[in-house]
């Protein structure tokens, strides 16, 4: 068996835990929207056409924010196609996924759904084949209380109160060849500074994202960041980041291993972002909007044959997740919440259907993927300070990535309530793990849950027929005495473990 350690201590905070770190995204592609979360007709249909199953799945999984529309849809989206009668809205084609848009389902339904949950709606604007005018239209039509062409349109089309959408992205994947309108960074850099000092003159407390590379594979990843930055640093609050995962060729090891890629990402896009500041002797820090993550088989997608029709509303990257990508998606939160000091915001691409933690059918159920699992679970224990862990493990080689730990974890501490959690991962693909772990300082009363999410099939997945197949189970061999915590994390496994303290 192999054995890990580490030590949890209230003094050593990383940063409060960000609730937007727990957020989703709805982009009008394949079934997301529609016969995801809007399916008209359907037996749990709401008076909007919402479908409440759904929407009950969504205050499960415990989703904050929801980044809309796009994507890369929402470099050729034109906002006002979705606003306004239904039956005299345009149908339009979409290039981005190459299908035929309704637009049945448009920014008013989209902030109706978002408030209906509690959710913190986050915008982006289209800076592909649109611009400054588009962006300062969409935020007058969907923030400005009224007295104004935009702002009546609005309340003539049932929403005399304005939105009040606070974050807002400035394009999407703008350096991508595949993204309509793509430029070069300084093309970019100019137009996102030019659109964010507008959209300020406007609300001058919106906070505003731009876009970083679509990814660290990028050719340009890092050049992209920087040359950008020094564009707009001073008109923008975040930067965005974009990572998607999936296993290689059976390598399964160097799957389970994706968080140390994204712990590298983050720290090198935020060096970067802090390299503009010093040579501009900026004041204020550029925090990080990981605004899509995931575990998507992009090779299996882009193998596909392009499609020469323009259907609506297709059946496109409907990924069935198995044990292994949530162990790995738990791995990802993980990571998140230890960069708690620079990224503030994230979003998991996408919410239904689409790389997604919920699937549906037309017409019949909604159930978890087991990606949903962790995601709440994380999103439910998380609360107060992220604490500074440094685990002591034992080392595997990687193909991808080198050595890394078998053991990845982070904690949590509400200094409010007392209340604690771990969040841990044993990436052995045969081994179970001892995790020992000194409470110093907590005062552990007592493990109020310790949940584990294991198979003894990596590959196994959640169906329509068998939606719990995988699921989170108790974990009995965990055992508190003496201010020590011993817990036994079987192979490929994710674990919470929740505990009562003394309030401090």
């Amino acid at each position: 068996m192999l054995t890990a350690a580490m030590t949890l201590d209230p003094a050593f905070r990383v940063a409060p835990v960000h609730r937007r770190t727990f957020g989703s995204f709805v982009e009008h592609m394949g079934r997301c929207v529609y016969t995801g979360i809007y399916e008209p007709g359907h037996p749990t249909a709401d008076a909007d056409g919402f479908r409440r199953d759904v929407a009950d799945l969504t205050r499960e999984l415990g989703v904050t924010t929801v980044r809309y529309p796009g994507g890369n849809f929402v470099s050729g989206y034109r906002w006002e196609d979705g606003v306004g009668p239904r039956e005299r809205r345009p149908v339009r084609r979409d290039l981005a996924w190459h299908s035929t848009e309704t637009n049945h389902f448009g920014l008013n339904e989209f902030i109706r759904w978002t408030r209906s949950l509690g959710i913190e709606p986050m915008m982006a604007v289209n800076l592909g084949t649109r611009g400054v005018q588009e962006a300062l239209d969409l935020l007058e039509y969907a923030n400005h209380p009224g007295g104004t062409e935009l702002s009546d349109r609005r309340a003539a089309h049932g929403h005399p109160e304005p939105h009040g959408v606070r974050m807002w992205c400035l394009g999407n994947e703008m350096d991508g060849p595949w993204q309509v309108g793509h430029m070069t960074a300084r093309e970019y850099g100019r137009l996102a500074a030019r659109t964010a000092r507008a959209m300020r003159m406007s609300d001058p407390g919106l906070e505003l994202v731009a876009c970083g590379s679509s990814g660290s594979g990028m050719p340009t990843f890092g050049a992209w960041e920087a040359e950008v930055l020094q564009e707009c640093y001073d008109a923008v609050d975040y930067v965005s980041l974009h990572a998607y995962y999936e296993e290689h060729d059976g390598d399964l090891g160097s799957f389970l291993a994706s968080a140390t890629d994204m712990d590298h990402f983050i720290e090198s896009v935020a060096a970067t972002a802090d390299a503009v500041r010093a040579r501009l002797k900026a004041r204020k820090r550029i925090m990080l909007s990981f605004d899509e993550w995931n575990v998507w088989y992009l090779s299996r997608f882009q193998g596909e044959e392009q499609r020469t029709d323009w259907p609506t509303a297709p059946r496109v990257i409907e990924d069935r997740y198995s044990l292994a990508d949530a162990v790995v998606v738990g791995n990802l939160l993980i990571s998140l919440l230890r960069h708690s000091d620079r990224v503030t915001a994230a979003s998991q691409a996408q919410l239904v259907n689409v790389i997604a933690p919920i699937m549906t059918e037309p017409g019949g159920p909604a159930w978890r993927q087991t990606v949903f699992h962790p995601f709440a679970l994380t999103a439910r224990a998380a609360a107060g300070h992220v604490l500074r862990v440094e685990p002591e493990a034992p080392l595997y080689t990687t193909e991808r990535h080198g050595d890394a730990p078998v053991l990845d974890a982070v904690a949590t501490h509400d200094p409010g309530n007392g209340a604690a959690a771990v969040f841990a991962v044993n990436r052995s693909t045969d081994h179970p793990l001892t995790l020992d772990i000194d409470l110093r300082g907590l005062d552990a009363e007592r493990v109020t849950e310790c949940l584990t999410l294991s198979d003894d099939d990596v590959y196994a997945t959640n169906t329509a027929e068998d939606p719990d197949r995988v699921r989170p189970r108790p974990n009995k061999d965990t055992t508190l005495s003496g201010g020590r915590l011993t817990a036994v994390l079987p192979p490929v496994s994710w674990t919470v473990i929740r505990l009562a303290t003394t309030a401090a």
